[in-house]
């Protein structure tokens, strides 16, 4: 069974396969994938790897959390499953748009 890593704090420039080689050393690399910014397409420091198996991912997690990856210091933990989206944002009636803060 595989099972999901978060990773975060890793530089901006971290490319996808700078990840699956770095995670490699401790087991099958199913999937990696760093998250970005909608508007800029701009790394936002942090991703998702998944691993061939739950005993993989204990050990990339044991060796490499807070490991210095790029001069920084790397988060590593199990990822939590992903509950029901709340909207950020959206329409009032009337079709003003807002943020859920600030003026508008």
């Amino acid at each position: 069974m595989t099972r999901k890593i978060f990773v975060a704090n890793f530089p901006y420039r971290t490319t996808v396969e700078e990840l699956t080689v770095l995670f490699e050393q401790h087991g099958e690399v199913v999937s990696a994938k760093i998250a970005t910014d909608r508007e800029t397409g701009r790394s936002r420091g942090f991703g998702f790897v998944e691993m061939g198996s739950e005993e993989q991912a204990a050990e990339a997690i044991r060796q490499l959390n807070g490991q210095d990856f790029g001069g920084r210091p790397l988060a590593v933990r199990e990822a939590e499953d992903r509950g029901p989206r709340r909207g950020a944002g959206g329409f009032r009636p009337g079709g003003r748009r807002f943020s859920g803060g600030g003026r508008w």
